[in-house]
């Protein structure tokens, strides 16, 4: 179930927590990406608000938002980026793409391994992709009154082997929002320190949210297993013999 556009601009640009949040997400892609000089990077989901830095820079940045979510103008003050588009299907060239960022897109999504793939298509042979989602341990993904208390949260194991599966390989871990999604004072006062300390005890378990990097493998890998089940819908009557006509 995808968020509303309306919803998600209030949380990251009207709320406290929302700007703290973003913040601290930001900082980690930027740690993995200080900068992306004449490149070509595009946001999926909800991306916009770590795409900005990026903009002096970069060749081209786009910000795809899917149709069930809705889009908004984006960035503010200056010429639109954001693109509406289909959820597995985006208005973007094979193997175009230096830098993914996906945030509010995979968990949200109802055919995560047809988004994967897409992904994996749009990313050029030497692109790198950056996923943002709630992690299933973490406090984030137990309270819905932020974005990342919606969806499927993941383990790092989890996302990582099915991004094995798509031909996406984990190239570094990280994670953010160490602090506990609160609108108290005290939290927000303290988030940089949170986030300072808290990287350095446990990526896995702590944070709100993990940070994966990917690169593209080439070839993709055979398709087997779990992740071709996935992408079968499901039948409610499978395994169900089907009726034979009557001899006459």
């Amino acid at each position: 179930m995808h968020l509303d556009v309306l919803d998600l601009r209030t949380f990251y640009y009207r709320t406290q927590l929302g700007r703290t949040a973003q913040r601290a997400i930001r900082d980690q892609v930027c740690e993995f990406w200080p900068e992306a000089r004449g490149q070509t990077v595009v946001g999926f989901g909800f991306a916009v608000p770590l795409l900005r830095p990026f903009l002096a820079d970069a060749r081209r940045v786009t910000a795809l938002m899917p149709a069930p979510q809705g889009v908004m103008h984006w960035p503010a003050g200056l010429k639109n980026v954001s693109v509406l588009c289909e959820e597995t299907l985006w208005p973007v060239e094979t193997d175009s793409v230096d830098k993914l960022l996906v945030m509010h897109g995979l968990e949200t999504s109802q055919h995560p391994i047809a988004l994967l793939d897409e992904c994996y298509r749009v990313l050029a042979p030497e692109g790198r992709a950056i996923f943002i989602v709630p992690n299933r341990a973490g406090l984030w993904s137990r309270r819905d009154a932020t974005p990342f208390g919606f969806g499927r949260p993941y383990s790092q194991g989890q996302l990582d082997s099915m991004l094995r599966a798509i031909g996406l390989k984990p190239a570094d871990h990280g994670a953010a929002l160490y602090h506990p999604p609160s609108e108290k004072r005290f939290w927000l006062k303290t988030s940089a320190f949170w986030e300072k300390i808290g990287g350095s005890v446990s990526n896995r378990f702590a944070g709100g949210v993990l940070v994966i990097e990917v690169t593209k493998q080439v070839p993709a890998p055979p398709r087997t297993g779990l992740p071709e089940a996935i992408r079968r819908p499901l039948r409610v009557l499978d395994g169900i013999a089907k009726p034979e006509p009557k001899p006459v």
